[in-house]
């Protein structure tokens, strides 16, 4: 079984950053792809980024290039989503996901597992 406990959220003024971790459990390669995700209320998730398995691709949903970044510790089995210049807009449940392969995806169909999600509230 895999487990993917999402960390990091909050409450926070905009302007603020945040950074989100992730750590995996179970049967599942140490250097699987991973991703974040996003849902705001009332809208459907969506693709925030996604990192390779070694770390040397990633990838970005426009909204959040040049302010989020991810990374990722292999040797902790963790992923992370450096938030910065964080705005209202950046309101949502955050949820990391894990797939198999080799290289990043912003498709939520290829990722095949997910955690519970973490919950960060920007106020203006």
């Amino acid at each position: 079984q895999v487990q993917l406990v999402e960390s990091g959220g909050g409450s926070i003024q905009a302007g603020g950053s945040l950074r989100l971790s992730c750590v995996r459990s179970g049967r599942i390669a140490s250097n699987t792809p991973m991703g974040w995700f996003r849902q705001a209320p009332g809208k459907e998730r969506e693709f925030v980024a996604a990192i390779s398995g070694t770390g040397g691709h990633t990838n970005l949903a426009d909204s959040v290039k040049g302010r989020f970044t991810i990374s990722r510790s292999n040797a902790k089995n963790a992923v992370y989503l450096q938030m910065n210049s964080l705005e209202p807009e950046d309101t949502a449940v955050y949820y990391c996901a894990a797939r198999y392969g080799s290289e990043p995806s912003s498709q939520e169909g290829r990722y095949a597992y997910w955690g519970q999600g973490t919950q960060v509230t920007v106020s203006s």
